[in-house]
């Protein structure tokens, strides 16, 4: 069951976008063709899960690069799905920026979107998984990150045994945990020179996330042993670049 939910976890997640962008498309028709509110995303599902998204990321005191990535790609496929993808992403972002800085309402965020979800229990479960997979993705999952994803799922009327299915998935995806490179391993690692930009060697690790991220795997479709390696080589291109950022 686990391992379904993880591979099914994309297709549900894409499907919810779309199925939301149709509706806020209906408000706006209804409002007589008005654009939508930055109020209107705040208090949506989408508003909603971003919110739970800055909860968890910030879970352990801190936003790590590859989550923050991670992220930033959401942000950029949700808000491509409608008219004006720049208003809506920014939107997004200040959504997140906000409630990542706000503490002890995750509990309220998260009944809040179990009621707007009432009538969509898978919906609910794929947002569940990308927080799981939100809070794994630096490699490790913490006693804080744990403890909040518990009281989120409490919330979401997500079962505990499917809580502890999803959790064990990702943690079988991510066991070999974070990485350690030398300096000179890590420029080699991001096709970068010692001497170039720090500007340059950003978009050179961007492009390797997108490359080899394991949400981008699932959804081409491929196996088990290809994703764990995958996501091996995630873990070795983010300890380089955070090598590299640590020496300058």
């Amino acid at each position: 069951m686990g391992s379904l939910i993880f591979y099914l976890f994309v297709g549900l997640f894409l499907i919810w976008v779309f199925r939301s962008y149709g509706r806020y498309q209906y408000r706006a028709e209804a409002a007589g063709g008005r654009t939508i509110t930055p109020e209107a995303v705040r208090n949506s599902e989408l508003g909603l899960f971003v919110a739970l998204m800055a909860k968890v990321a910030k879970a352990d005191g801190r936003v790590d690069t590859l989550e923050a990535e991670l992220i930033g790609n959401t942000f950029t496929d949700i808000a491509n799905s409608f008219p004006d993808p720049q208003i809506v992403r920014e939107e997004l972002k200040a959504i997140f920026n906000r409630e990542k800085e706000q503490r002890f309402n995750a509990e309220a965020i998260a009944q809040r979107l179990a009621y707007a979800t009432v009538r969509h229990p898978q919906q609910r479960l794929g947002m569940f998984s990308f927080l799981v997979n939100l809070a794994f993705v630096d490699g490790e999952l913490s006693r804080s990150e744990e403890n909040l994803l518990t009281k989120i799922a409490v919330f979401l009327q997500i079962a505990p045994e499917q809580v502890e299915a999803i959790m064990a998935q990702f943690a079988q995806i991510y066991k070999a945990g974070p990485t350690r490179t030398s300096l000179q391993e890590a420029y080699t690692l991001l096709g970068a020179e010692e001497g170039e930009a720090m500007e340059s060697i950003k978009k050179k690790y961007r492009a390797l996330v997108k490359q080899y991220h394991p949400d981008l795997m699932k959804a081409k479709g491929a196996d088990e042993a290809y994703m764990a390696e995958a996501t091996r080589k995630m873990q070795q291109i983010n300890a380089a670049y955070e090598t590299i950022k640590a020496s300058r």
